[in-house]
């Protein structure tokens, strides 16, 4: 099947032909469908609803085909008409239709023979057949559920294209070899190596596979020391500051001896006999007559323990930088309490994430979330790596570009600087002074010993009062006399201020709190 599209053949004309031939001796419906546009490639040919292949014998049409040449069908305007076919229901349209419309004219004409039966005298195949294209074409309520369907589905489409791949790896079927290089020349392969365990540890019981699964049951197994120790270590190092050996991410001959070698050993089997519980050994940690002690250093303590390795006294340092943020606003009662869900992105310095991203990156410009999202836990901040929260990163949180066991802990100008002036925290210091002249009595002592409660978790001693009384005293007759400085101070943040506060007293306090939230009482455990 093909058709000529002529003003003057062959030079001003288009002819395109079906590359595939008309099956004889059965009926086949035909399409030729023409969108107008000069070209060969706007001449479509179909059989039965479905596109073919076609083949170009010209392309050169360039003038109009309204010409005096009849339009004819299996017939050149004077050869003689085809034979031996048959030609019925004949359609002329005047626009080109569609692939889709093309395929419903050729099941309306390949039903047609079906649906002239009667219904008992249809075959289960030809009824099977009729039965998608009448729920399609007449059922309505079909309709709509397709069409709610489509919509659905486009919705999983869109969501799945704003996610991420995660490539999972698969186990080979052969076991894994690696090869002595010699002098480590890739191409120079010596003797094979198969996995195994050093020699120097358990053996890998012969019932574990030689893979990732046997590996991981292997370390968990009751007969390795390590892996046991090596975690309890670090947990201790979390609570108190150093670990029971100090080298931390190396328990080999190069790192350190532990201090309490017996009470590390015992701490790993209660851990591993507890079933592995991270939250029960915590516990067990804080409530330690060890943890609990004071930590005051007399003179014969610094003498005899100056590192504290004997545990002469209560651990003393400098938070992490999650810790600090996160207890400012737990202390202030802003702390959002959700768990799980996205990352989110709270306060930060302006022009961050620019100064470092590349044209065209994800992560280009830094949008600040809103709302509840701003108070989450630190654990939640999203991280980019080339450009780590600015806050975070003074109170040496680490960048996670590489595994660290140990974070190193300094003092800096640059985190007083974060601690008295960063949006977070001053904003924490106006909610918790809001909640201290609407929650903590109708005195300023009273007020003042519901901070001290919240923020050093006992009461202001006797020599500390006068202390605090004064700074109130001066911080009131301040904004008294700057009454503007006040107002915009409360409005630091996007929580907005309790109107119904005088907007002097609440500056006041919001900035003895901000003292408060300074010392190194509340920065330190």
């Amino acid at each position: 099947i093909g058709t000529h599209i002529i003003n003057t053949w062959p030079g001003d004309a288009l002819k395109v032909v079906g590359k595939a031939q008309v099956p004889g001796n059965e009926w086949t419906h035909v399409a030729v469908t023409y969108d107008g546009s000069g070209k060969a490639a706007g001449v479509k040919v179909y059989y039965n609803g479905k596109a073919q292949e076609t083949l170009v014998e010209a392309d050169a049409l360039k003038s109009t085909v309204r010409t005096g040449v009849p339009f004819k069908i299996g017939q050149r305007n004077t050869s003689e008409p085809l034979n031996a076919a048959g030609l019925q229901d004949l359609r002329i349209y005047t626009r080109a239709l569609s692939p889709a419309e093309v395929e419903s004219l050729a099941r309306v004409t390949r039903f047609a023979a079906i649906l002239e039966k009667p219904a008992d005298q249809r075959t289960d195949a030809e009824k099977n057949d009729v039965y998608p294209w009448w729920l399609g074409t007449f059922d309505a309520p079909y309709q709509a559920l397709t069409a709610d369907l489509g919509k659905l589905e486009l919705e999983h489409a869109a969501i799945k294209s704003r996610g991420t791949i995660a490539h999972v790896m698969n186990e080979r079927d052969e076991a894994a070899m690696a090869y002595i290089l010699f002098r480590g020349e890739y191409d120079k392969r010596r003797d094979p190596v198969q996995a195994s365990t050093p020699d120097v540890l358990p053996a890998l019981p012969e019932d574990f596979p030689l893979d990732r699964l046997g590996f991981a049951r292997w370390l968990l197994s009751p007969e390795h020391p390590l892996t046991a120790r090596v975690t309890v270590n670090r947990f201790w190092q979390e609570v108190f500051g150093t670990g029971l050996v100090r080298t931390a991410g190396d328990f080999g001959v190069m790192g350190e001896l532990p201090s309490h070698p017996e009470l590390l050993d015992w701490l790993a089997v209660e851990f591993r006999e507890s079933g592995w519980d991270v939250k029960g050994f915590f516990k067990l940690l804080v409530m330690s007559s060890a943890y609990r002690q004071a930590a005051l250093a007399t003179p014969e303590k610094i003498e005899k323990d100056r590192d504290n390795r004997l545990l002469s006294r209560g651990p003393r340092f400098r938070m992490d930088a999650e810790m600090i943020r996160d207890y400012a606003l737990a202390a202030s009662g802003l702390l959002a309490r959700k768990l799980g869900g996205p990352s989110v992105r709270p306060y930060q310095p302006p022009g961050v994430w620019e100064a470092v991203a590349m044209i065209g990156s994800n992560t280009r410009d830094y949008v600040q979330d809103t709302g509840e999202k701003l108070y989450r836990r630190s654990l939640y901040t999203f991280w980019k790596r080339a450009a780590p929260p600015a806050s975070l990163d003074i109170f040496n949180a680490p960048a996670r570009e590489f595994c660290t066991v140990r974070r190193e802990r300094t003092n800096t100008p640059l985190q007083a600087l974060v601690t008295l002036n960063d949006v977070q925290f001053v904003e924490a210091a106006r909610h918790l002074a809001q909640r201290a002249l609407k929650e903590g009595g109708e005195t300023d002592d009273a007020r003042l010993d519901f901070l001290a409660r919240r923020l050093l978790v006992r009461p202001f001693r006797d020599e500390e009062l006068p202390v605090v009384r004064s700074s109130l005293s001066e911080l009131l007759g301040y904004y008294q006399a700057q009454p503007d400085d006040a107002k915009k101070l409360i409005a630091v943040g996007e929580s907005k201020a309790d109107e119904s506060l005088d907007p002097v007293a609440l500056g006041a306090w919001t900035m003895l709190v901000n003292q408060l939230m300074n010392l190194d009482e509340v920065l330190n455990k």
